[in-house]
């Protein structure tokens, strides 16, 4: 081969592997795209289950005990990792909640610092919060479990003018709570399994952009509650 032809070789193997890591680049940005778009529509159903449990146990229809449980599980819930005031608003506008200034102090913080450091804290920050509200969640969902474990209880709470309404809304919230998850853990292990790959690893594609994690929530369905359509 001459030289041309060496350099013509050279040239098409540059292109190509330029092609394949813009190929990588764009796949990745999509999925982080959609592993982001998935988190906070997850983030939306599991703030109106918990909006859905606390005026379960507003209504009436529970026993004092388990209203107070409820109560206390499903707030915790609501304010779990960080989620207060202006989060809320963001994730479900009909709650009517006061708006804080924190959360923007806090996200600003990180841009004024700058240097690994800050992303560090950050990235640990983020983790410990989201640990926070995986447990609170979990919590609320034994609770509403122990609350609704029982079908002749179930069928009570709903004979009473506000019950059948809650259990309804709190049925639908659940469920798509359950789909929720289900379509965001899909996309983190998509997203995952592409970091992965060597391109992607040897030339650093994913950037400063966090490890994607799955959500790991008890969300197991109540006994006495019965399925949409049951």
């Amino acid at each position: 081969m001459t030289a041309v032809h060496w350099s013509l070789l050279v040239v098409a193997v540059v292109l190509v592997a330029l092609w394949m890591s813009w190929l990588a680049a764009s796949r990745l940005d999509r999925l982080h795209r959609k592993v982001g778009a998935s988190r906070a529509a997850m983030d939306t159903q599991l703030v109106r289950r918990a909006s859905c449990a606390a005026e379960l146990a507003a209504s009436g229809a529970l026993d004092p005990v388990s209203a107070v449980l409820v109560t206390d599980a499903a707030w915790a819930a609501l304010s779990a990792g960080g989620l207060e005031g202006e989060d809320l608003r963001r994730l479900l506008p009909e709650l009517d909640l006061p708006v804080t200034s924190s959360g923007e102090e806090v996200a600003g913080e990180p841009e004024r610092r700058g240097g690994r450091a800050a992303r560090r804290a950050v990235a640990e920050r983020v983790t410990a919060e989201a640990r926070e509200r995986e447990l609170a969640e979990s919590d609320l969902s034994r609770v509403l479990r122990t609350t609704l474990e029982d079908p002749e209880e179930v069928q009570v709470i709903r004979e009473h003018p506000l019950g059948g309404a809650a259990l309804d809304a709190l049925a639908a919230a659940w469920y798509r709570v359950q789909l929720a998850r289900r379509f965001h853990n899909d996309a983190v292990t998509q997203a995952q399994r592409v970091r992965r790959k060597v391109l992607v690893r040897l030339l650093r594609l994913a950037g400063h952009a966090p490890w994607p994690t799955t959500t790991e929530i008890d969300d197991a369905w109540p006994d006495g509650l019965p399925r949409l359509g049951a």
